[in-house]
């Protein structure tokens, strides 16, 4: 049940499909130059360049089991009851402070953010436990308000270089903020972010703590789907990104996950033609994986990729996205993380062991037709094919059991964002999916409403 927890759908397909373009995709090489900007030369003080802002996110869902897969609740005996039927429904504000630069060579600034979540719904039988959506206590019961540092950092920057230490979020295809509930993660250490150059960035991060989304404590780096019952002393990445044609961007990056993994990325995405009359973008997401160290999960051998296709004219958009897994464990990614950059990546991740998975998605852009900030989608994926019984290691023993295992899922959305007045960026986003698998697949079978609010505001 771990991937029912991720992301429920990319709305209008987002992160795949073509992005708005005035006029064809140039396919212009770009040489590669020291930028002309310069970040640090711009800096207008600590205090003058302050700000405070935030936002506010009412976060519902409503998940009914089917077939065999079951909630469960704790009992005032210590037993357990089985549900069908779980709701989540929290309010999640954040409140964000962030200095300035100083002036001079080098520049120093702090960051503050302030998160705080309250339990809309607090029905003992209603949230069956909380999962990873609402903390609980001991009991099983909600805790009703709850407070923590979701930031706390300090940057020092020369040029377009920034280096961060504390509680910081992150965006990488391996060390990833997820922000899929009324609270995002966050990551304690320290991190580079380097832009010298007009077509090429590099990042480089080392984080010993995460802050989960619905917790107060920091704790230690574990897997997605392996054992849960080892950690990870830290998580450390280092990549690049470059951009050698206006329409072409590549991605390179290394993981190392001490004691579980070593892991590899590639990606690349094109875009062709003119989305006002027709458009192609190409998307390419691959991970190599192996175990690492005292291999704490065991042997790892896995190589995972997906490849879309977007076709976008107008209005409309359609994809279709293949992935496929070649080893004999998940494709595992660090919990807490939106440490998974592949198309098929929705209600499931469709990353069992030796998996083919196929998606078709269709979204609709309704600013084409007189409604900005309107848009509707709707998708289905199936993966089959998979198999773990040739499985012979310790960390993720549950795949043994996975023999021709198949699942497949369906879901439709519509989001809408205020283009302007007071409540200006302002967002409702509606979405319903459904997923039905076979006996021994991970993900159970159930079905989803999620209705997410979010109103950003600026105070200074």
């Amino acid at each position: 049940m771990q991937s029912i927890q991720r992301t429920l759908l990319a709305l209008a397909i987002a992160g795949t499909t073509t992005p708005v373009l005035a006029g064809a995709a140039s396919q212009a090489f770009v040489p590669t130059e020291l930028s002309s900007n310069n970040a640090q030369a711009q800096a207008s003080g600590f205090i003058a360049g302050q700000s405070l802002s935030g936002s506010t996110k009412n976060f519902f869902a409503q998940e009914r089991t089917k077939r065999d897969t079951r909630f469960s609740i704790l009992k005032g005996d210590g037993s357990r009851e089985s549900t069908s039927l779980r709701e989540t429904w929290t309010q999640g504000t954040i409140l964000n402070y962030s200095s300035g630069f100083t002036q001079g060579t080098v520049g120093f600034a702090a960051e503050l953010a302030a998160y705080n979540e309250i339990a809309l719904q607090q029905g003992h039988g209603r949230i069956a436990g909380g999962g990873n959506r609402t903390l609980t206590d001991s009991d099983g019961d909600a805790v009703a308000q709850w407070s923590k540092l979701g930031l706390g950092n300090l940057k020092a920057r020369v040029s377009n270089t920034t280096f961060t230490a504390g509680r910081q979020t992150m965006n990488t295809p391996m060390i990833a903020t997820i922000g899929n509930r009324a609270l995002p993660s966050s990551f304690e250490g320290l991190s580079l972010h380097s832009a010298e150059f007009n077509n090429l960035s590099f990042d480089a991060g080392t984080f010993d703590r995460v802050s989960p989304r619905t917790e107060q404590s920091l704790t230690r780096f574990v897997a997605e789907y392996g054992n849960r019952a080892v950690s990870t002393d830290h998580a450390s990445t280092v990549g690049a990104t470059y951009k050698p044609l206006e329409s072409l961007e590549t991605s390179l990056y290394a993981t190392q996950a001490k004691d579980f993994w070593n892991q590899y990325y590639f990606g690349l995405s094109h875009d062709l033609g003119d989305p006002a009359q027709l458009a192609l973008n190409t998307s390419l997401n691959y991970y190599k994986t192996r175990d690492e160290g005292a291999a704490k999960l065991g042997a790892i051998d896995n190589d995972t990729y997906s490849l879309a296709f977007t076709l976008s004219h107008g209005a409309h958009s359609f994809l279709v996205g293949w992935q496929q897994v070649n080893g004999n464990e998940y494709f595992d990614y660090l919990h807490e993380t939106n440490g998974i950059f592949l198309a098929n990546s929705l209600l499931s991740d469709f990353n069992g062991p030796n998996e083919k998975s196929l998606q078709f998605a269709y979204g609709l852009n309704m600013a084409e037709y007189g409604v900005p900030g309107l848009k509707f989608n709707a998708y289905t994926a199936r993966g089959w094919g998979i198999d773990g019984t040739h499985y012979n290691s310790s960390g993720y023993t549950d795949v043994k059991a996975q023999n021709g295992e198949s699942h497949y899922e369906y879901g439709v959305g519509a989001a809408y964002t205020l283009q302007s007045g007071a409540l200006r960026n302002s967002s409702v986003r509606a979405t319903y999916s459904a997923h039905r698998a076979s006996a021994n697949q991970v993900d159970g079978s159930l079905n989803e409403l999620r209705v997410v609010t979010t109103i950003p505001f600026n105070i200074l």
